[in-house]
């Protein structure tokens, strides 16, 4: 009896649990404290963090592979080299983890552009219609991207792990997983991992580069309201992008065909109960299979390596310079534009949708309680999903094969 109970004991996870998992562990409960207890974007975190938690708990096999056994027979009933006429036989030994099987949306690029069909969706692309010069902020952020692409070279990295890296910049974590899955696949987790948390850390990332260049007179400054936009220009304007993008860059059609076709039914007032599906049960779906399967490709034997810490790093720089540039082309444009422009909202050309709108939002009015920067920065954040994508396409295409 004795016996049996000590064999239990060494059966569980505390009799096998490592150091490297109980940081694993300590790291995830700390993500579900900032998101519960201070609200940094949850509905991304706390699926992120609890799939990071299950991971690590010793024995629970979570993200175990399939395991299949293969029996070549012969035709005589022996077994042998392959020859023409034998049979394969399969067994399945073990049929593998459950956020393993999850995972698979992930390396099979499944999930990502089903992420970008609710995105498009929910958004709103009149901001983009009515304010064109919105592209440049959108474009501007996207230096990040490439700037930490060039960083990640002189690093070591190979050009296909260095444009993966480099996207994280984008603030965006479906095409960073697109990207990463086809160019760099054994970097999923830590990019996956590294672009979420970003996304969901906007609030606490931007504000001090925003403010740090700006003046307080520039974050008070006022913009003019926006013009109107027909019904017509929104049907037609996801249709033109489609097929703009894609004939210049057909390896970013994933991406921008689904955005652009989520906001198609949400825009053409024919599809709606296609766009609410869109909108809220397909989203919602995706998100927790996703966030479940990036969170649980954090084990700590993968993740606690010194290329982690690199990718983590060079992900916040790639964050940081693409903020600041979308800031300092915000300035510029300032500058030489009749109307005045807040430089406040070239910090939303990142994808962070609409999470660097609302962190605009919330810094401008802290100078100026009575300003309304929102609808304004949603011009450059849509500019950036568009943004993200086409360079998510330039990746592909130069390095894809």
């Amino acid at each position: 009896m004795v016996d049996i109970f000590i064999d239990f004991i060494n059966t569980t996870g505390f009799m096998n649990i490592s150091i490297q998992e109980l940081i694993m562990i300590v790291l995830a409960c700390f993500l579900l404290f900032l998101a519960i207890g201070k609200g940094f974007e949850p509905l991304l975190l706390v699926p992120i963090a609890f799939g990071m938690l299950l991971t690590n708990l010793p024995m629970a096999g979570v993200m175990e592979p399939m395991t299949v056994v293969l029996n070549i027979v012969t035709p005589g009933g022996g077994q042998g080299a392959i020859e023409a006429g034998m049979e394969i036989e399969q067994t399945v030994q073990n049929t593998g983890g459950l956020l393993g099987h999850f995972y698979k949306g992930n390396q099979l690029g499944i999930f990502p552009p089903l992420i970008f069909l609710g995105v498009g969706a929910m958004t709103d692309f009149g901001p983009l219609i009515a304010n064109p010069k919105s592209v440049f902020l959108g474009a501007a952020a996207q230096f990040g991207i490439f700037f930490t692409f060039i960083g990640a070279i002189l690093m070591g990295f190979s050009p296909e792990a260095a444009g993966s890296i480099g996207i994280i910049g984008g603030a965006d974590g479906p095409t960073a997983i697109l990207v990463t899955s086809q160019l760099a696949p054994h970097l999923l987790g830590p990019i996956a991992v590294a672009a979420y948390s970003y996304m969901a850390l906007v609030p606490v990332i931007q504000p001090p580069i925003m403010r740090a260049l700006t003046t307080s007179e520039e974050r008070k400054i006022k913009m003019e309201q926006l013009r109107s936009v027909s019904k017509k220009e929104k049907i037609v304007f996801p249709i033109m992008v489609t097929i703009i993008v894609t004939l210049l860059l057909p390896a970013a059609a994933p991406l921008i065909g689904m955005l652009m076709f989520g906001n198609l039914l949400k825009e053409c007032a024919v599809t709606d109960r296609l766009s609410k599906t869109a909108q809220n049960e397909l989203v919602n779906i995706v998100t927790i299979l996703l966030g479940l399967s990036v969170g649980a490709s954090a084990r700590a034997e993968q993740f606690l390596e010194f290329e982690t810490i690199q990718i983590i790093v060079l992900g916040v720089v790639a964050f940081g310079v693409g903020t600041a540039a979308g800031v300092i082309i915000a300035k510029l444009m300032n500058k030489i534009s009749k109307k005045a422009i807040n430089p406040l909202i070239g910090a939303a050309g990142v994808s962070a949708v609409p999470m660097a709108s609302r962190v605009v939002q919330t810094v401008g009015q802290k100078e100026n309680p009575s300003n309304f920067l929102l609808m304004h920065a949603m011009g450059p954040n849509v500019s950036g999903v568009i943004g993200s994508a086409v360079a998510a396409g330039v990746m592909l295409s130069l390095f894809g094969g």
